[in-house]
């Protein structure tokens, strides 16, 4: 059974959507502010699933309350690295702890050559699989082309 029949990398809300356009980013942007959330933008171009410490693109963004600061910072990332993984994470610090509220992709490379499944055999017929990312064959900062 195909789960995911495109490919997509599946990461946070909203993955098996087609991809949100920023008017769509701008009310998630608003809905995670007037849930008090912080807002911060992360990118990579190692997207495995076990990667879930990316690069944070400027500072989280704790004392912004207009919707449109965020999506500044989007844009700025976007500039920056085009071919790059790029998410929106909004952090909640209402139980007096940071943690995730929410996270979801709003930036992906033209093509996503998707994932290596290795299968490996070991005593007592126990197997032993490994996820590798095609892309990470190439040398970081030249995964997705220019």
């Amino acid at each position: 059974m195909m789960t995911n029949p495109a490919g997509r990398i599946t990461q946070g809300q909203f993955s098996f959507l087609p991809d949100l356009t920023d008017a769509e980013i701008t009310l998630q942007i608003e809905y995670g502010l007037n849930r008090g959330y912080a807002w911060s933008v992360e990118y990579t171009d190692d997207p495995h699933p076990r990667n879930t410490y990316w690069e944070l693109f400027g500072m989280p963004m704790f004392d912004l309350k207009d919707a449109a600061g965020v999506l500044m910072e989007l844009q700025n990332c976007r500039k920056t690295f085009p071919n790059h993984y790029i998410r929106l994470i909004a952090f909640d610090s209402t139980r007096g702890v940071e943690s995730i509220g929410m996270s979801f992709i709003v930036n992906r490379p033209k093509v996503e050559p998707g994932f290596q499944l290795e299968r490996q055999e070991s005593v007592s017929r126990t197997l032993r699989y490994t996820t590798r990312g095609y892309a990470a064959n190439a040398p970081e900062g030249e995964r997705y082309g220019n």
